[in-house]
């Protein structure tokens, strides 16, 4: 399984964080009554479905939807269906779809070899057993093949339970009880770790119903920063020290907020120093996505050896699954059984659609491939010479547009409007996600609705 990555050259991290700070601090601009007026007559003229059942859904579900991806201002869309790197609303409207529902649809919306293979399954044997299946070893030994040196692979059943699991193995391993996690960073929702979410130092802010002492063992350093890591690890030694530091390769929020090339070695250094084991948060960065199976693997990340690495998402091609691996017998074993229940861990289904998802990949060469598109992406994104566009910056198939002024939430929607869904982890930043396998023309397609983004969006 041959990878090479997806980065042409690292960004200068310290001038991109300077030109963020600055976007953020520009004084807010209001929404021109005429443009809130243009946006509204579409979806009115052009998503009446959608509207009409989600009055009808807001009798059933709180708020209209059950996912918070799906949340939409006026209303939001409802998908009738998928196919590839395309979504179609029950209005007949076309999305190229670069939010790939947060990260599962790695391989892009009901991707034919993956649904055989679950077809199959279930027709067999059924979606869940409780028992053993052949498909969670042949899944374990293909995961093993992927990271050579990896130990042994647990299957969960989402990034939240595999986030949750590491911290409980992390403290029975080190018999300590104080986990630190990079501010600004999501890994779940376990109430342990709703802290410190989007923004640094907020703590609490978005813990509803969560009493305050869950979190009462968790404490942050400041992205990017290995002397605010320090720092934390110093305090925590008064404390009985620290378990685990748990951080995202390539910084909170998928790179949202960046880091330099060398702070993953950095932090490694910092977590024997303490002993202290590192845990890789590769919900998002996993599985090919980066240019390599797993972004830890990158030289150019200070070929770093991780204690634990989470992943899920794209793992399943779309389906639920999870898990986490492990580096060394001793910590390894503790993922023995009982250590931690999971009603759907290693289930038929999801097992399967994990092996024909990185089947595929691994057949179709879709790493490599993932590199090629993630530099036409971004190279035609800078070559549309949009003013409100200040740098554009991604690995493999996981990029960012970092904006010349603090509008991201207005250009998420000017971009669903004409066909694009994106998403925005702050007021400066883009995502775009496309899935491994979209084409040279899906590629321009997306290209040429950026092009045409207006500069004179509202700022947050």
């Amino acid at each position: 399984m041959n990878a090479s990555y997806g980065v042409s050259a690292w960004p200068n991290v310290r001038e991109v964080n300077e030109k963020m700070d600055r976007l953020v601090g520009m004084p807010l601009l209001p929404i021109r009554e005429e443009a809130m007026a243009r946006y509204l007559r579409y979806f009115d003229s052009k998503c009446a479905g959608s509207k009409a059942m989600i009055e009808e859904a807001k009798g059933c579900i709180p708020g209209g939807v059950q996912h918070n991806l799906a949340f939409n201002y006026p209303f939001p869309l409802v998908i009738d269906r998928a196919e590839g790197a395309y979504l179609y609303d029950i209005d007949g409207n076309r999305y190229i779809d670069y939010l790939q529902a947060g990260g599962p649809t790695l391989l892009g919306s009901n991707y034919g070899p993956v649904n055989e293979k679950v077809w199959e399954t279930v027709r067999h044997s059924g979606p869940v057993t409780g028992l053993f299946h052949e498909y969670e070893m042949k899944l374990a030994r293909l995961i093993q093949t992927c990271v050579p040196s990896v130990e042994l692979y647990r299957c969960l059943a989402s990034g939240t339970e595999a986030d949750m699991v590491a911290i409980r193995i992390a403290r029975t391993f080190t018999g300590k009880e104080r986990v630190i996690k990079i501010g600004g960073a999501y890994h779940g929702w376990s109430d342990q770790l709703v802290y410190s979410l989007h923004i640094p130092y907020t703590q609490t802010y978005e813990a509803h119903g969560i009493p305050k002492a869950v979190s009462g063992a968790t404490g942050e350093a400041f992205p990017n920063c290995l002397d605010s890591l320090r720092r934390a690890l110093e305090a925590n030694e008064a404390q009985g020290g620290t378990a685990a530091v748990v951080v995202e390769p390539f910084g909170p929020e998928s790179g949202t907020r960046l880091v330099d090339r060398d702070y993953n070695a950095g932090v490694r250094a910092l977590c024997d120093e303490h002993n202290a084991l590192m845990i890789v948060d590769e919900v998002q960065t996993g599985m090919g996505r980066t240019g390599a199976w797993f972004a830890f693997q990158r030289d150019d990340l200070g070929g770093i050896t991780p204690d634990i690495v989470t992943f899920a998402k794209g793992v399943a091609g779309g389906f639920p699954m999870g898990g986490m691996i492990s580096f060394g017998e001793e910590l390894s074993a503790l993922f023995s059984p009982g250590t931690h229940g999971s009603t759907f861990a290693g289930n038929p289904l999801g097992a399967a659609a994990a092996l024909a998802t990185i089947g595929v990949i691994e057949r179709e060469g879709l790493v490599a491939q993932a590199n090629e598109r993630g530099e036409q992406l971004r190279t035609g994104i800078m070559a549309t010479d949009n003013p409100l566009f200040a740098s554009v910056r991604g690995r493999g198939l996981l990029n960012a547009i970092v904006l010349t002024r603090p509008c991201a939430h207005a250009a998420v929607g000017w971009a669903l409007d004409h066909g694009l869904i994106i998403n925005a982890p702050s007021p400066t930043v883009l995502r775009l996600a496309p899935p491994l396998i979209a084409s040279e023309q899906d590629i321009n397609e997306a290209i040429g609705i950026l092009a045409l983004m207006p500069n004179d969006l509202a700022t947050e």
